[in-house]
Protein backbone atom coordinates (compact mmCIF):
# COMPACT_ATOMS: atom_id res chain seq x y z
CA UNK A 1 0.00 0.00 0.00
CA UNK A 2 1.00 3.82 -0.83
CA UNK A 3 1.19 6.40 1.25
CA UNK A 4 -1.12 8.11 -0.57
CA UNK A 5 -3.89 4.66 0.10
CA UNK A 6 -2.60 4.99 3.89
CA UNK A 7 -3.40 8.23 4.18
CA UNK A 8 -7.18 7.50 2.32
CA UNK A 9 -7.51 4.87 4.57
CA UNK A 10 -6.94 6.07 7.80
CA UNK A 11 -9.43 9.14 6.47
CA UNK A 12 -11.98 6.90 5.59
CA UNK A 13 -11.86 5.07 8.98
CA UNK A 14 -12.33 8.13 10.53
CA UNK A 15 -15.21 9.30 8.36
CA UNK A 16 -16.33 5.68 9.28
CA UNK A 17 -16.25 6.58 13.45
CA UNK A 18 -18.36 9.57 12.40
CA UNK A 19 -16.06 11.46 14.66
CA UNK A 20 -17.41 15.22 15.86
CA UNK A 21 -15.18 17.75 13.79
CA UNK A 22 -16.67 20.48 16.39
CA UNK A 23 -15.47 18.78 19.46
CA UNK A 24 -11.94 19.69 20.95
CA UNK A 25 -10.73 16.27 20.19
CA UNK A 26 -12.36 15.60 16.87
CA UNK A 27 -10.94 19.17 15.34
CA UNK A 28 -7.20 17.90 16.28
CA UNK A 29 -7.74 14.76 14.51
CA UNK A 30 -9.18 16.09 11.36
CA UNK A 31 -6.76 18.45 11.56
CA UNK A 32 -3.84 15.72 11.89
CA UNK A 33 -5.28 13.66 9.06
CA UNK A 34 -4.97 16.64 6.37
CA UNK A 35 -1.90 16.86 7.81
CA UNK A 36 -0.93 13.18 6.80
CA UNK A 37 -2.98 13.72 3.50
CA UNK A 38 -1.00 16.71 2.49
CA UNK A 39 2.30 15.43 3.47
CA UNK A 40 1.72 11.76 1.85
CA UNK A 41 0.87 13.36 -1.68
CA UNK A 42 4.07 15.89 -0.95
CA UNK A 43 6.56 12.83 -0.52
CA UNK A 44 4.97 10.89 -3.36
CA UNK A 45 5.92 13.86 -5.04
CA UNK A 46 8.87 13.87 -4.17
CA UNK A 47 9.84 9.86 -4.87
CA UNK A 48 9.04 10.71 -8.39
CA UNK A 49 11.24 13.68 -8.60
CA UNK A 50 14.19 11.86 -7.21
CA UNK A 51 13.09 8.49 -9.60
CA UNK A 52 13.89 11.30 -12.32
CA UNK A 53 16.95 12.73 -11.10
CA UNK A 54 18.16 9.34 -10.75
CA UNK A 55 17.59 8.42 -14.13
CA UNK A 56 19.08 11.18 -15.57
CA UNK A 57 22.33 11.14 -13.46
CA UNK A 58 22.72 7.28 -14.75
CA UNK A 59 22.29 8.84 -18.14
CA UNK A 60 24.97 11.67 -17.35
CA UNK A 61 27.19 9.00 -16.09
CA UNK A 62 27.23 6.70 -19.34
CA UNK A 63 27.92 9.67 -21.60
CA UNK A 64 30.81 11.21 -19.53
CA UNK A 65 32.24 7.32 -19.41
CA UNK A 66 32.18 7.73 -22.64
CA UNK A 67 33.88 11.56 -22.90
CA UNK A 68 36.65 9.58 -20.68
CA UNK A 69 37.26 6.62 -23.03
CA UNK A 70 37.84 9.09 -25.93
CA UNK A 71 39.78 11.73 -24.02
CA UNK A 72 41.93 9.58 -22.01
CA UNK A 73 42.23 6.77 -24.33
CA UNK A 74 44.34 4.55 -21.97
CA UNK A 75 42.97 0.82 -20.62
CA UNK A 76 43.28 0.06 -17.32
CA UNK A 77 44.92 -3.34 -18.41
CA UNK A 78 48.34 -1.48 -19.17
CA UNK A 79 48.89 -0.82 -15.39
CA UNK A 80 51.01 -3.32 -13.74
CA UNK A 81 49.73 -2.19 -10.49
CA UNK A 82 47.06 -3.79 -8.30
CA UNK A 83 44.64 -0.89 -7.97
CA UNK A 84 41.81 0.32 -10.37
CA UNK A 85 43.69 2.90 -12.46
CA UNK A 86 41.48 5.69 -13.85
CA UNK A 87 44.27 6.92 -15.95
CA UNK A 88 47.43 7.71 -16.52
CA UNK A 89 49.11 11.48 -16.24
CA UNK A 90 52.19 12.12 -18.88
CA UNK A 91 54.84 11.01 -16.69
CA UNK A 92 53.02 7.49 -16.98
CA UNK A 93 52.28 7.88 -13.45
CA UNK A 94 48.82 5.98 -12.04
CA UNK A 95 46.82 8.74 -11.42
CA UNK A 96 44.25 6.46 -8.47
CA UNK A 97 47.34 5.76 -6.39
CA UNK A 98 50.92 7.14 -5.48
CA UNK A 99 52.65 4.18 -7.54
CA UNK A 100 54.89 4.79 -10.68
CA UNK A 101 52.94 2.68 -12.93
CA UNK A 102 54.76 1.70 -16.12
CA UNK A 103 52.60 1.63 -19.06
CA UNK A 104 53.15 -1.27 -21.60
CA UNK A 105 56.17 0.21 -24.37
CA UNK A 106 54.67 3.17 -23.95
CA UNK A 107 56.86 6.31 -23.46
CA UNK A 108 55.11 10.20 -23.27
CA UNK A 109 57.08 13.27 -24.04
CA UNK A 110 56.03 16.57 -22.00
CA UNK A 111 56.28 19.72 -23.84
CA UNK A 112 55.35 23.61 -23.20
CA UNK A 113 53.56 25.25 -25.93
CA UNK A 114 55.10 28.00 -27.18
CA UNK A 115 52.05 30.28 -27.89
CA UNK A 116 50.20 29.57 -24.83
CA UNK A 117 52.05 28.21 -21.95
CA UNK A 118 50.16 24.38 -21.68
CA UNK A 119 51.86 21.38 -21.16
CA UNK A 120 51.23 19.17 -24.01
CA UNK A 121 51.87 15.45 -23.75
CA UNK A 122 52.54 13.19 -26.94
CA UNK A 123 54.15 9.34 -27.26
CA UNK A 124 55.81 8.25 -30.60
CA UNK A 125 52.62 7.80 -33.03
CA UNK A 126 53.26 11.40 -33.08
CA UNK A 127 55.24 13.18 -35.09
CA UNK A 128 57.33 16.12 -32.90
CA UNK A 129 57.44 18.13 -35.76
CA UNK A 130 54.11 18.35 -36.48
CA UNK A 131 53.09 19.51 -33.13
CA UNK A 132 49.38 20.77 -33.22
CA UNK A 133 48.88 22.84 -29.43
CA UNK A 134 45.00 21.39 -27.86
CA UNK A 135 44.32 24.34 -26.37
CA UNK A 136 45.08 27.42 -28.82
CA UNK A 137 45.55 25.53 -32.23
CA UNK A 138 49.50 26.47 -32.72
CA UNK A 139 51.37 24.16 -34.49
CA UNK A 140 55.07 24.10 -33.50
CA UNK A 141 58.07 22.25 -33.75
CA UNK A 142 59.50 19.92 -30.70
CA UNK A 143 62.80 18.72 -30.95
CA UNK A 144 63.08 15.81 -29.51
CA UNK A 145 66.72 14.16 -28.90
CA UNK A 146 67.91 11.03 -31.26
CA UNK A 147 68.50 8.75 -27.83
CA UNK A 148 64.70 9.61 -27.02
CA UNK A 149 63.61 8.24 -30.70
CA UNK A 150 65.46 5.66 -30.93
CA UNK A 151 63.68 4.82 -27.62
CA UNK A 152 60.16 4.93 -28.84
CA UNK A 153 61.82 2.98 -31.89
CA UNK A 154 62.47 -0.55 -29.36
Amino acid sequence: MTLNEKASYIKGLADGMELDKSSKEGKVIAALIELVSEMSEAISCLADDLDELNDYIEEIDEDLGSVEEVICDLDDEDCDCDCDCDGYDCDGDCMNCDEECELDDEDFFEVECPSCGDTICFDGSIDPEELVCPSCGEKFECLVSEDDLAALDE
